[in-house]
């Protein structure tokens, strides 16, 4: 079994609150680390359309649609989501939109 930091008189409920404090600074961090926003998603529907073509070039056509196949059907499938959450309009796409693309916030 674990040390309390507190020693042998530890309050469980103390315990639980930091625990549960931590917890929430660790998430409002993590938050940030991953935000998006709509410039960068711009950003990243560029390089999905730039790799498409330079891969419909070198390898094929059906390269290049499937690279941009496959960003389509991960946009559906992320509105689909929207939907089953219960958000609607364009809230839903653009919220779809950020996921799919928003990656280009790390390249």
């Amino acid at each position: 079994m674990g040390r309390w930091p507190e020693g042998s008189a530890a309050d469980p409920e103390a315990a639980r609150e930091r625990y549960h404090s931590d917890m929430r600074s660790m998430r409002k961090v993590l938050r940030e680390v991953i935000r998006a926003d709509l410039r960068t998603a711009h950003f990243g529907l560029g390089i999905v359309i730039v790799a498409s073509v330079i891969m419909a070039f070198l390898v094929g056509p059906a390269a290049g649609a499937l690279l941009a196949g496959a960003f389509g059907a991960l946009f559906l499938g992320a509105l689909g989501v929207m939907f089953i959450r219960g958000i609607r309009g364009p809230d839903a796409r653009r919220r779809a939109y950020l996921f799919t693309f928003g990656w280009a916030n790390w390249v």
